[in-house]
């Protein structure tokens, strides 16, 4: 498509809670290998992953539909994984 406006966004998606995370759970047990870091004070760690995408489309409101569409039908697996989208400038 061209004489369309560029539309970018960020498609962060993260395991469910209560989803195993085992890059997670890598990152923790390697903490200890991080002398100027306590392994006590870091837990919780999850790993998603972030997609950036630049959408064509007359408003922003349908490119952000279309990239919505991606996120849930196509970046993501909705059984186990959300997923957040952000405009970026």
């Amino acid at each position: 498509m061209t004489g369309l406006p560029d539309f970018r966004f960020a498609v962060d998606v993260m395991p469910k809670p209560g989803i195993l995370d085992p890059q997670g759970r890598a990152v923790e047990q390697s903490l200890g290998h991080l002398e100027d870091v306590p392994a006590e004070a870091v837990r919780d760690v999850r790993v998603g992953r972030r997609v950036e995408l630049t959408v064509q489309a007359p408003a922003e409101d349908e490119a952000r539909a279309v990239a919505g569409r991606l996120a849930e039908e196509l970046l993501s697996n909705p059984l186990i994984e959300t997923w957040s989208l952000e405009r970026l400038a």
